[in-house]
C-alpha cells in the first residue's frame, strides 16, 4: 500500500468522523432520556442506600444530552452546521473558564461563610454536563437569533 493511499484513507476516515450526526428523531429520544434520568435523580433522594446508582444516572444523563447534541435538525444545511460549530466552540471556551474560576468562587464563598477553606476541584460530570448544556443553549439561542 502506498504512502499516498494511506493518507487518503486516513483523510476520508477523519472526514466521515467529522460529519457524523444522528437522525432528527434522536433529538426526541435524547430529550426523553435526559428528562427521565433527571426525574430519577430527584427520586433517588428518597430511596435509602441509593448512592451506587448515582454514577449510572450521571452517565445516562450525559448520554441523553450527547444524543441531543449530535442530532440533526429538520433542515440541516451549511448555516446550521456553522451555528453548531460556533456553539461547540463557545461551550469549549466556557467550560475552560468555568473550570478555572469555579474553584476560586467556591473557596471565596467558603471563606466568607467560614466553612471549608480548601480549594476543591469538581468531578468530570460537572464539566461535561456544563459543556453539553452550554452547547445546546448556545445552539438554540444562535438558531433563534438568526431566523
Amino acid at each position: 500500500m502506498s504512502k499516498q493511499s494511506i493518507c487518503e484513507r486516513e483523510r476520508s476516515h477523519l472526514e466521515r468522523m467529522n460529519k457524523f450526526q444522528l437522525g432528527n428523531q434522536f433529538k426526541k429520544i435524547g430529550l426523553i432520556v435526559a428528562i427521565g434520568t433527571f426525574i430519577l435523580m430527584i427520586g433517588r433522594k428518597y430511596i435509602e442506600n441509593s448512592e451506587w446508582i448515582r454514577p449510572i444516572l450521571h452517565g445516562v444523563l450525559l448520554i441523553g444530552l450527547l444524543i441531543m447534541s449530535l442530532s440533526k435538525e429538520k433542515i440541516e444545511d451549511e448555516f446550521v452546521d456553522s451555528l453548531r460549530s460556533q456553539s461547540y466552540r463557545l461551550a469549549f471556551i466556557m467550560a475552560i473558564v468555568y473550570s478555572l474560576v469555579q474553584p476560586l468562587i467556591n473557596y471565596g464563598v467558603g471563606a466568607i461563610l467560614n466553612q471549608n477553606d480548601e480549594l476543591q476541584g469538581f468531578s468530570y460530570f460537572q464539566v461535561l454536563f456544563f459543556m453539553l448544556i452550554v452547547q445546546l443553549m448556545f445552539f438554540w439561542q444562535l438558531k433563534r437569533m438568526n431566523k
